[in-house]
């Protein structure tokens, strides 16, 4: 049996309203009032996903290698500024230590599964490439978030046991590891909890996706752990680097905690 994927179209967006006005309501009935904040994260929702919908069919009929590289790059942009914000707005160094951290670990891991696994007929591919890296992006960019957060506050909260062990000897490095540690480990417990879980209590955006579209469920399933193990690779990789990156801003060239 052929299973072919049901097209929507502008009526069926009007009825998906329904949905938000319902949450909604409900939301109201509760004595919530969210209606503002809903209606503008709804027209958001649809009005940037539409015009992503025009923009990735321009770039998929382009099949050019510069006009992916462009998606990409905005696409890590974006990542980058979202994760400053969340970490340290004030800090203008921070931004590009992000995109650099965000951009080399959604590289690696990238480069990694379309040469040795997926092998597309060109590197380029924006099949592959493009939902690829926006599925890892997004869930980097929300890790290296939480760990610099993490080990940025814990360095703030902590001033006086940092400069003890800066007073005994101790490299920042070495004064801020615990620290950064348990920051690492946080950012990795999302990843971890949905790995344990994935298929069973949830099924993600890969494997539904194929599925929807008709596919083969058992490749969407392959898809799908390669997908996590994608994740799980960038994640490490970034909160690794991130960390580094944060607790830098909190010391000078003379090794002095700057809190």
């Amino acid at each position: 049996m052929e299973h072919t994927l049901i097209e929507l179209d502008w009526a069926d967006i009007g009825w998906m309203l329904g949905l938000l006005g319902a949450a909604i309501a409900l939301l109201q009935w509760q004595g919530l009032n969210l209606t503002g904040q809903l209606l503008w994260a709804g027209g958001r929702t649809i009005l940037q996903l539409i015009v992503v919908g025009y923009f990735l069919a321009v770039v998929f009929s382009l099949d050019n290698a510069w006009a992916v590289l462009l998606v990409l790059a905005i696409m890590l942009t974006i990542a980058a500024v979202v994760a400053r914000n969340r970490i340290n707005p004030r800090s203008k160094s921070l931004f590009g230590w992000l995109w650099l951290s965000l951009g080399a670990s959604t590289a690696i891991s990238l480069g990694y599964a379309l040469v040795v696994i997926i092998q597309p007929p060109q590197w380029y591919s924006p099949q592959y490439l493009i939902p690829l890296t926006g599925m890892i992006l997004g869930q980097t960019m929300n890790s290296a978030s939480l760990a610099g957060e993490r080990l940025a506050s814990a360095i703030q909260q902590n001033p006086r046991e940092i400069e003890t062990h800066l007073c005994l000897g101790a490299t920042p490095s070495q004064a801020i590891a615990s620290y950064r540690k348990a920051a690492i480990r946080a950012s990795l417990i999302p990843t971890v909890n949905q790995m344990m879980v994935v298929g069973l209590v949830s099924l993600p955006g890969m494997l539904t996706g194929q599925v929807l579209a008709g596919g083969d469920p058992l490749n969407a399933s392959v898809y799908q752990i390669l997908i996590m193990f994608l994740i799980l690779l960038t994640n490490t990789l970034s909160t690794i680097a991130v960390t580094a990156t944060v607790y830098r801003q909190y010391f000078n060239q003379h090794q002095q905690l700057l809190v």
